[in-house]
């Protein structure tokens, strides 16, 4: 049964295919509006994921069923995929009918099922191993990138395979891959390498584009320009309808997640040649973005906004996390983004999806922090938090205080945490949708819980969140509903049958009926459509079976005679549990705190100031039911304090007098938590030892290589949060006079800064003077003073800025300071490579 009209009236995007008229503007054919389509890429059907379904035994028509369902949740209408060829062609390109690209069909029709329009890149280039062994036996398996468009054989067989693709019938939709009016437009090619001369590129793109105008298709043709910056205007000749960019703002693969304000990286996507005809008159689509190994839900609004500043009217992120590994993140390690699994960053995702349909295209709002807040949207860092607030839609990623605009009108709610309207206890991603006046859809996501950096070396053996199905307290505060609704379960199984009082019930994972008092239901069954969905749909993972888990990161520095208060993540506590703080001055004093449940998944205690007397603080987070006890670090069995409790793991925090220096890097510990990289083309990094023994960071200049011009600008930096490490010493803030940094330079002069940002990336810096002898340099907190700050990790491409310049003026407060960066200048390097050698920084 269908729902009543006032339910069903969605607005819909025109219906058929697309053309891009002369100022480059892509617009429908029926009614002439302009396109803007928000949305992923995903890759089941090829390469690591197919064979990641099959090692789990997941069928992989079931996953990508579920994983469509969820996206058309997050209000995705953009869906695109480099099509791995190399997986459904021979070396001449002949298409090849298997499984990979009947599961493309599948996918195809399943998303124009949900109303998600489609941009298809036929050619991938890549082969299929990444992150294993490749098995790819197509014509990308024999020829490279640069023989791509050089080797007259490679040439032939990309105009056999398009040909035979846009010619191919998907056999679950009846239509050819040209003719399907969802499938709006082809991009011919994911990534090229290209090299001068420009002519052969031209010539290239022409081919291509010709061999799709061949088979008879007329919708628009895209072609990469961003991966090849050097020789843009050989795209710009060439004979094709549309461009298409990407978006790494702060690089990839940094093998941690990063922390700190990224915003500045996001806040604008300047295009050096955004005055030139030939690129105003083409249309603009963004193929790939993310902001990598970021967890934070506040990038992707802020990227949607830019992009529309910029005139793109497609944007799809890369790539959206199978659910079915979604717990492991084997995906591309380096993202991240799945409902279940990561529901903040979800719903930032559906945010920035209402970000791009809401912000006209050309529109600006300043620059960063001034345009935090725009239309209908909020972003904070300070926060974590991503909003949009509307008379008829309020979505948030974290909890906040804000009101919705207009209660009365509001229509769709999604957020984690809680609001003025929704108050819920779970980790979870939860939906709100009025299906008619007293009557609401209600969907709970299971809770998620970090358990490791999802951005670490990536394994199916390895969860990185944990899901778990709990019973969580819930209150809804909508007028309409009033205080005592029913609540009634609407997916497979879920027979829930009961009232809320005062507006609270309880609820586990799934879909519920919500309803005023006296309100007729019968209309809505789990048959009932509501937009691209069935009131009853529900996808979600098992709880993982890996029992209780600790994640926790001792403090850096605890302060002499100053209580503790020590917070760990612990999940799998259950109905009678109890858990206590094991804390021990090393050799001396014991003490057993019990820990208190401050929110799901959250314990903490706090140390009593005398068993903090300088020295160490060892301890131990035990989970006890009735006789069994479990004791973390390491998740044993037993108590700390037992006789035969043989386990050597525990935590530790050293205890240091009011006034001790603080660590802020140190060579030998920090590697896997710094972001160390080389900016000009000819620079590195590496780790040495110095003559009197400690490990130290090296950055490293090389001469140019032959024909290639001297290196200009940054030639490489360290970046390091440490907002952690100066949390830990709040109470003697005011101690700290001066950075302390020990390092080295084989280049008499080096012009070498360091720059301390604050949450509000406002960044200063001080000149850091070197010497060819290890020593260590004292700056004055006094001698910072306001400066650009260095976007690094480097944004990607390579034309985007390197610098943010904030409007501030204020002096340097370090309570709000968080980053450190050293940044080396390129210098003119004839023949041997020129370093410098970084062994600590510190507070003192």
């Amino acid at each position: 049964m269908s729902l009543p009209a006032a339910a069903q009236s969605v607005p819909r995007e025109p219906s058929g295919n697309v053309f891009v008229d002369k100022k480059g503007v892509m617009r429908w054919q029926k009614g002439k509006q302009e396109v803007a389509l928000f949305g992923v890429n995903y890759t089941t059907p090829f390469a690591h994921a197919y064979r990641a379904h099959q090692r789990l035994g997941v069928p992989h028509e079931q996953a990508i069923a579920q994983d469509v369902y969820h996206l058309s949740r997050l209000g995705v209408d953009a869906f695109r995929v480099h099509v791995w060829d190399v997986e459904i062609t021979d070396t001449v390109g002949n298409l090849q009918e298997n499984e990979h690209l009947k599961l493309l069909d599948f996918l195809v029709n399943q998303l124009k099922q949900r109303g998600i329009k489609i941009i298809l890149t036929p050619i991938a280039y890549w082969n299929n191993g990444y992150p294993e062994e490749d098995t790819g036996t197509g014509f990308s398996s024999i020829y490279s990138k640069t023989q791509a468009y050089t080797n007259p054989r490679a040439i032939a067989a990309q105009e056999r395979y398009l040909t035979q693709f846009l010619n191919h019938r998907n056999p679950y939709t009846k239509q050819l891959n040209r003719e399907d009016p969802d499938i709006i437009a082809f991009e011919v090619c994911n990534e090229p390498k290209y090299n001068k001369p420009e002519a052969q590129i031209t010539s290239f793109a022409d081919r291509m584009t010709q061999a799709i105008r061949a088979t008879g298709c007329r919708k628009p043709v895209f072609y990469n320009v961003s991966e090849n910056p050097d020789v843009y205007e050989a795209v710009l000749n060439a004979k094709v309808d549309g461009l298409t960019y990407q978006w790494y703002p702060q690089g990839l693969v940094s093998g941690h997640a990063l922390l700190g304000n990224f915003l500045p990286y996001v806040d604008q996507y300047p295009i050096p040649y955004r005055q030139d005809p030939r690129f105003t008159s083409r249309a603009k689509m963004i193929y790939e973005f993310e902001s990598a190994d970021i967890i934070q839900p506040v990038m992707y609004p802020f990227m949607a906004r830019s992009f529309r500043e910029a005139g793109f009217q497609w944007a799809t992120q890369f790539a959206y996390d199978p659910l079915a590994m979604a717990y492991a993140n084997t995906e591309y390690q380096t993202h991240y983004l799945n409902l279940a699994y990561t529901p903040a960053k979800a719903i930032s995702l559906l945010i920035a999806g209402k970000v791009f349909r809401n912000v006209k295209r050309g529109q600006s709002f300043g620059r960063y922090p001034a345009d935090s807040v725009f239309n209908s949207f909020r972003v904070s860092y300070r926060q974590q938090l991503s909003e949009m607030n509307s008379p008829e839609e309020f979505y948030y990623t974290n909890s906040t205080t804000t009101a919705p605009k207009q209660p009365a009108k509001l229509q769709h709610l999604a957020g984690v945490g809680s609001s003025p309207v929704v108050r819920y206890g779970g980790t979870g991603a939860y939906f709100l949708d009025k299906l008619a006046p007293g009557v609401w859809r209600l969907e709970i996501m299971p809770d998620a819980v970090p358990i490791r950096d999802p951005f670490e070396k990536a394994s199916l053996s390895k969860h990185v969140t944990q899901i778990l199905w709990n019973e969580q307290p819930l209150q809804v505060s909508l007028q309409e509903l009033g205080s005592n609704f029913s609540i009634k379960g609407l997916n497979v199984n879920n027979t829930v049958q009961a009232q809320a009082t005062n507006g609270r019930t309880t609820v586990q994972p799934g879909v519920y009926l919500l309803s005023a008092a006296g309100k007729p239901t019968s209309a809505f069954t789990e048959q009932s459509t509501f937009r691209h969905i069935k009131l009853g749909e529900f996808v979600a993972p098992q709880a993982t079976e890996l029992g209780p888990q600790v994640l926790h990161t001792p403090p850096a520095q605890a302060v002499a005679g100053q209580p503790l208060r020590i917070a760990a993540t612990l999940t799998g506590l259950a109905s009678g549990d109890s858990v206590f703080l094991v804390a021990q001055h090393y050799y001396g004093r014991t003490r057993t705190l019990p820990m208190s449940t401050a929110t799901y998944a959250t314990v903490e205690a706090t140390v009593p100031a005398d068993l903090l007397y300088a020295g160490q603080l060892r301890y131990w987070v035990v989970l006890r039911n009735g006789n069994k006890s479990l004791t973390f670090p390491g998740g044993f069995r037993g108590k700390p304090r037992d006789w035969d409790y043989a386990h050597t793991e525990h935590f530790a925090v050293p205890i240091v007098a009011t006034g001790t220096p603080l660590p802020l890097f140190q060579a030998h510990l920090d590697q896997e938590r710094i972001e160390a990289r080389g900016l000009a083309s000819n620079a590195w990094t590496d780790y040495v030892t110095l003559p009197n023994g400690p490990l130290a960071l090296r950055l490293v200049q090389g001469p140019p290589r032959k024909g290639q011009p001297a290196a200009t600008g940054p030639a490489a930096n360290l970046r390091a949060y440490f907002g952690d490490k100066l949390a830990s010493r709040q109470i003697d803030m005011g101690t700290f006079k001066e950075v302390v940094v020990r390092a080295r330079s084989s280049q008499p002069g080096a012009q070498v800064k360091m720059t301390l940002m604050t949450k509000d990336a406002v960044a200063y810096s001080a000149p850091l003077p070197l010497s060819a002898e290890v020593q260590d340099i004292r700056i004055p907190l006094s001698a910072f003073q306001p400066d650009a700050l260095l976007l690094a990790p480097r944004p990607y491409p390579g034309f985007l800025p390197l610098q943010y310049q904030s409007g501030s003026k204020a002096a340097l407060k370090l309570a709000e300071v968080e980053v450190l960066q050293v940044v080396w200048d390129a210098a003119a390097v004839t023949r041997n490579p020129l370093s410098v050698d970084i062994e600590f920084i510190s507070l003192q």
